[in-house]
């Protein structure tokens, strides 16, 4: 964790904490192992155990004007998708303490994150079945039908435009249903799972492959890699919009304070689809 906190974020933190902990006694669970905090600190997660099985719990806070939108009940939705690497939600429980807060009991999947962080910065060697069964994963999805969205064309317009102007292709001319999130920090090795289903729904086809590419950027070698196992993707004429949308919505956090190292290398990408 920074060093820098301001007293209101390392409150919030305790805070965040203390939520973790509520939730573990509301379940009977035992924390395991250190907390780990979500984007911008709206969610923890730990290892959990009760009665000799080991679980995943996390605990998401929102101020109430912004719950009740498809990314609130995301990850329970999900257990509709059968047959995946991905975990799945037992129990959920909410309650309202200034914010909204929702714990959520999951699956532990085995293994662990690729990456810390949501950009790869390391070479990471993945077995060729790794790689299969993320396609087959997002094979899958893609064709699973949902009234979930994740991003519709106002939206893929608008960012798009905010970024590379109005001569910019914007035009989605195939849907699929997505993930949504598919970063490196939400894959799992050296067995393939993949987590946090908060975003899933219907997005422009190719988003996925779009989304892991530009968050490989910095690793020549693996982007070489996703472009192989994605390359019919990425190269049709809806892959190359998912690819500037996913550019746009990267260099919005990128102007949020995230991932600054990736500015350089997603501009150019962004340069080459244009």
């Amino acid at each position: 964790m920074p060093e820098n906190l301001s007293d209101a974020d390392a409150q919030f933190r305790e805070w965040m904490g203390e939520n973790l902990q509520r939730a573990a006694a509301h379940f009977g669970l035992e924390l395991v192992g250190e907390p780990r905090l979500g984007w911008m600190d709206r969610s923890i997660g730990a290892r959990a155990g009760r009665s000799g099985e080991q679980f995943w719990l996390r605990v998401v806070s929102e101020n109430k004007q912004w719950i009740g939108g498809d990314f609130w009940t995301g990850n329970l939705d999900a257990n509709v998708l059968t047959g995946l690497a991905k975990p799945r939600v037992l129990e959920v429980y909410e309650w309202e303490e200034i914010r909204q807060q929702r714990a959520e009991l999951l699956t532990l999947l085995p293994g662990s994150p690729c990456s810390r962080t949501d950009a790869l910065r390391e070479l990471i060697d993945l077995p060729d079945a790794w790689w299969r069964e993320l396609r087959r994963t997002v094979d899958v999805v893609a064709s699973t039908p949902t009234d979930r969205v994740n991003a519709d064309q106002e939206l893929v317009s608008s960012r798009i435009r905010q970024r590379f102007g109005d001569s910019a292709d914007h035009v989605v001319s195939q849907w699929e249903t997505v993930h949504g999130d598919l970063h490196w920090a939400n894959l799992m090795g050296p067995d393939f799972g993949l987590l946090d289903w908060e975003w899933w729904g219907r997005g422009p086809a190719g988003m996925d492959a779009a989304t892991l590419l530009a968050y490989s950027l910095l690793m020549p070698e693996m982007v070489e890699r996703v472009r192989s196992v994605f390359d019919d993707v990425l190269e049709s004429e809806s892959g190359r919009v998912a690819q500037l949308y996913v550019a746009s919505r990267l260099f919005r956090r990128i102007d949020m304070g995230d991932h600054p190292e990736l500015a350089a290398a997603l501009a150019a990408h962004a340069e080459s689809l244009m």
